[in-house]
């Protein structure tokens, strides 16, 4: 007898956090709230834990791991103009939506 399984996959999501002093800070995680309490509580990168506090500004979902690793390693390679530029347009795109 076959029992159906659901997909216990985890889903993978893209972050950006702004940081106390203004910086942005790219990550990916298959637990977005638990990766944010993580950084909150000082325990999360190295880079976040010296700019605390931290706030969630633009996160997306991804397909999987390597498409999350893909993803975050674009948004790296952003200048910081071309961030900005993105998140301002993800804002503006749920205004209207």
């Amino acid at each position: 007898m076959r029992r159906d399984v659901p997909d216990e996959s985890p889903s993978w999501t893209v972050y950006i956090l702004r940081c106390c002093d203004g910086t942005l800070y790219t990550g990916a995680t298959n637990n977005l709230e638990r990766r944010l309490a993580t950084h909150g509580r000082g325990r999360g990168a190295a880079y976040t834990r010296a700019r605390l506090p931290v706030t969630l500004v633009w996160s997306e979902a991804a397909e999987d791991r390597g498409s999350a690793l893909r993803r975050e390693a674009a948004i790296k390679r952003l200048s910081r103009a071309e961030k900005l530029r993105m998140l301002a347009a993800s804002r503006g795109s749920r205004r209207r939506g």
